[in-house]
């Protein structure tokens, strides 16, 4: 039987996430919990789960909800995915805490089954939005051929190598698994990731994600 996926759940109403336990807990195994940014920094930090379901509006830290949390564990988003978990439907809480980094963002009205189904596809790189929330999405990110198209001069800096590792790092795998994947060692890949970043001029790996992603090449 295949190990199930470790999830923390963020929302600082104990009942919610008591009840949220309840209901994807035999599917997935919920590692921890946390009530505000500060906890939920530490904990996921602590923690690394697979899944993080976040809720966006939390108290503490600088009053940047479940965006700050997200901003302060950017440098683990290749191998920690984040799903929002809101009961807000409002675009800009959707389009803050997808451009921190956030996999998908789906509302508390979502089933049990539902859930557990979201949190599986965020878990293996997909992207999981509740119906009426993807059309913020592309209203925020899908804005103009220029901004999306890839530019043969930005991948030309990149040999054939370094464009296949950029890509599977953006989707989310880790150095060990992208070694696995292209049957090199962990060490070549880091290395590939640094040319990576200095060639594209970017800083880390929530960099990287984003980059790719806006250029649809993950």
């Amino acid at each position: 039987m295949a190990d199930k996926l470790r999830v923390v759940l963020v929302d600082d109403h104990g009942l919610f996430r008591a009840g949220t336990k309840a209901e994807i807990g035999g599917e997935v195994d919920v590692v921890g919990e946390a009530a505000s940014v500060d906890e939920a920094i530490a904990v996921v930090r602590h923690l690394l789960p697979q899944v993080v379901l976040l809720d966006v509006h939390l108290p503490g830290g600088q009053g940047g909800g479940g965006a700050e949390v997200l901003m302060a564990c950017a440098d683990l988003l290749g191998e920690v995915k984040f799903l929002a978990l809101s009961v807000s439907d409002a675009a800009e809480d959707v389009v803050a805490v997808i451009r921190a980094g956030a996999r998908g963002y789906v509302t508390k009205s979502i089933s049990g089954r539902e859930l557990t189904a979201a949190v599986e596809k965020v878990a293996g790189g997909d992207a999981v939005f509740s119906p009426r929330l993807a059309g913020f999405v592309l209203d925020a990110f899908g804005t103009g051929a220029a901004d999306l198209a890839v530019s043969d001069e930005e991948l030309d800096r990149l040999t054939a190598r370094e464009q296949e590792v950029m890509r599977l790092i953006a989707r989310g795998y880790t150095y060990r698994e992208a070694a696995s994947e292209l049957f090199i060692s962990v060490k070549t890949i880091e290395t590939h990731v640094s040319a990576v970043l200095r060639k594209l001029q970017l800083s880390n790996r929530a960099e990287l994600t984003r980059w790719a992603s806006r250029r649809r090449l993950v």
